[in-house]
């Protein structure tokens, strides 16, 4: 018996193989899972041919956070294809060149602001086409690179991922009487797609295994897919507003 029997979950995010995203797809299928994933743009193509790679093939659909009207159009998709939601993969990330690298102050509003909408007003998006499909309690999990500390080169980022964490918990205030939780991983830095957009990424790579007391592996997203997967799960039944540290335990320590 899988530990996701029965569930059906929305996935966002997977563009390649090493995405992520992809990891939590693999496993929730091999969990026992349906899933449904979702693509935006130049992306959704990527993410249709990526679909084949897991272990049964499912549908994909569009869904551009910035789009008016798209949420609603998914969830009338979900509605009619399941009749039921049990949980979603927040895997949304965006920000401008220069949000990100060695220049703080070189950004613009014009630059943040389509950070901030596609990094963390779209969890609110998701929940949108989401929620009212979870009418049984359910589950929406983000994923996030812990923003309670300012790390190099990420900048704006960072900001829209602290806004993430923030909505993260006013949602899981708002939909928590509905049962549905709402949490967020904090992943270690993975070798994906994202992560090579980030100018010094590599100074994270350097010393992330040398410090984590458990160690890390930038190759290696297993333990990601397998925390994200307990939380779409009725493992965690009593957790909400949450971040959940999946980083070898870099950041509960020192120099």
């Amino acid at each position: 018996m899988g530990l996701l029997d029965g569930k059906k979950i929305l996935i966002t995010g997977v563009l390649t193989d090493a995405s992520l995203a992809f990891g939590v797809a693999k496993l929730a299928q091999e969990q026992g899972a349906e899933i449904v994933l979702t693509g935006a743009g130049r992306g959704l193509r990527l993410t249709r041919r990526i679909a084949r790679k897991l272990p049964t093939e499912p549908d994909v659909h569009e869904f551009d956070v910035t789009e008016s009207g798209h949420a609603d159009e998914l969830r009338a998709t979900l509605e009619q294809k399941w009749g039921r939601l049990d949980g979603a993969l927040h895997a949304i990330g965006f920000a401008p060149e220069a949000c990100l690298g060695d220049d703080f102050m070189g950004a613009t509003w014009d630059d943040v602001k389509v950070a901030v909408e596609i990094s963390a007003y779209s969890l609110k998006v998701l929940a949108d086409a989401t929620a009212p499909l979870m009418a049984d309690g359910g589950s929406i999990v983000g994923l996030t690179f812990d923003a309670t500390v300012a790390w190099p080169a990420y900048n704006w980022m960072g900001v829209a991922k602290a806004a993430l964490e923030s909505t993260n918990r006013y949602l899981a205030r708002e939909l928590g009487p509905r049962g549905i939780r709402c949490n967020l991983v904090a992943a270690g830095p993975i070798r994906t797609l994202a992560a090579k957009s980030i100018p010094g990424f590599a100074k994270f790579e350097d010393v992330w295994d040398d410090k984590a007391p458990l160690g890390w592996d930038v190759d290696d997203s297993t333990a990601v897919a397998e925390t994200t997967c307990a939380l779409l799960s009725d493992w965690f039944r009593a957790t909400t507003g949450s971040m959940i540290h999946v980083d070898g335990g870099y950041h509960s320590v020192g120099a």
